[in-house]
């Protein structure tokens, strides 16, 4: 949820105060370039911050033997949505993980139609660099150029990612990451991307014995509505804002959830998810109010497509748990130097949806 709002994504833009820097050096021939943390406000920027947020709420670390494939993810202010993050992610064990972002200020950099990519050795998370998989680069040299660009200063100022980095990075030193952006794309863009993307990296993993789920796993970035009247660009309260309105709200995100992202995965599902989300008349403005309008349909079509590429068979959906900022206890941040990035109010509030696809 962010306070700074362009007509992108009207909660989860980024206010943050903290310059934009990428690291280099020299590793003999090859140049490192790091990708810095950019929010420190909404998330941990040290290692100790994460591990008081899980003692917070009572997570004790228990190693597991799930494979997910893929799962859904929020992105706003720990405080907010600590949890399910840390529900989100817990399944989510493979060592290589493929990022789906938003790309929330893409319009300041018009940017659309593609999806982005960095070209970062490394990015710096609460418990040190995070490698950037060797598999990014080879990816993008077998992707047709007109589907992707490289963008650093796309990915040094997007948030989405970064987010959900120190969960994964926390239970998992050996990580390894392939970060991608996505920003204005229509459907039928995302469904021909989407499908050239999952037949590379298809390839990829029968070329070098990688298991989908176990070796590599595909995590979403999103946070579901976006919604009242107070502190917005503009109104985003079409069922008012009290009780009811609240109420009719959270079931809206309720039917497109249940309607689009759950069970057996199709591409009709993921086109209705669309239609739900994003104008027919215009693909760049909002219908109903998720900042992931395309980085959830690019995300999911892509992994819908390596497991059936691999395996023959979609992918299942299955909702953990949805949550707003206004509905539950909120934990304690503000004595570990972290806070939020903007209000939460029945006039100003953001959904979460955890899902997770196997």
């Amino acid at each position: 949820m962010r306070l700074f709002l362009i007509l992108i994504c009207l909660s989860c833009f980024s206010c943050k105060i903290e310059k934009n820097t990428t690291s280099t050096a020299r590793l003999g021939t090859l140049e490192k370039k790091v990708r810095q943390v950019h929010d420190t406000i909404g998330f941990a920027q040290y290692n100790w911050q994460l591990d008081s947020i899980y003692n917070r709420l009572g997570i004790t670390d228990s190693k597991n033997n799930r494979q997910w494939k893929a799962a859904i993810s929020p992105h706003d202010d720990y405080k907010y949505a600590g949890r399910l993050y840390y529900e989100s992610l817990k399944g989510v064990n493979a060592n290589t993980i493929i990022l789906v972002g938003v790309a929330h200020r893409a319009r300041n950099f018009t940017l659309q139609d593609k999806i982005i990519f960095g070209d970062f050795t490394h990015w710096k998370s609460p418990y040190g660099e995070l490698k950037v998989s060797d598999l990014n680069a080879e990816i993008m040299k077998r992707l047709p150029q007109s589907s992707y660009l490289v963008h650093n200063e796309m990915q040094e100022l997007e948030h989405s990612l970064e987010a959900i980095i120190p969960f994964l990075h926390r239970k998992n030193k050996k990580l390894e990451i392939i970060p991608i952006l996505v920003p204005y794309i229509k459907y039928e863009t995302i469904d021909g991307i989407s499908t050239t993307l999952a037949d590379v990296v298809s390839k990829i993993l029968k070329e070098r014995n990688l298991k989908y789920g176990k070796d590599v796993a595909v995590v979403i970035s999103n946070d579901a509505v976006h919604y009242g009247n107070e502190n917005w660009s503009g109104d985003l309260a079409p069922f008012g804002v009290d009780d009811a309105g609240t109420k009719k709200a959270r079931a809206m995100d309720m039917e497109i959830i249940t309607t689009s992202l759950v069970n057996k995965i199709s591409t009709e599902k993921i086109k209705t998810f669309t239609e739900y989300t994003v104008q027919k008349s215009d693909y760049k403005e909002y219908k109903w109010v998720w900042c992931g309008r395309y980085a959830v349909p690019f995300g999911l079509s892509f992994a819908n497509k390596l497991s059936q590429s691999l395996y023959n068979k979609p992918l299942t959906g299955t909702l953990l748990d949805y949550q707003s900022s206004i509905d539950h206890e909120l934990i304690k941040v503000e004595d570990l130097g972290m806070g939020t990035t903007a209000i939460a109010t029945q006039k100003h509030w953001v959904a979460y949806a955890s899902l997770k696809y196997e």
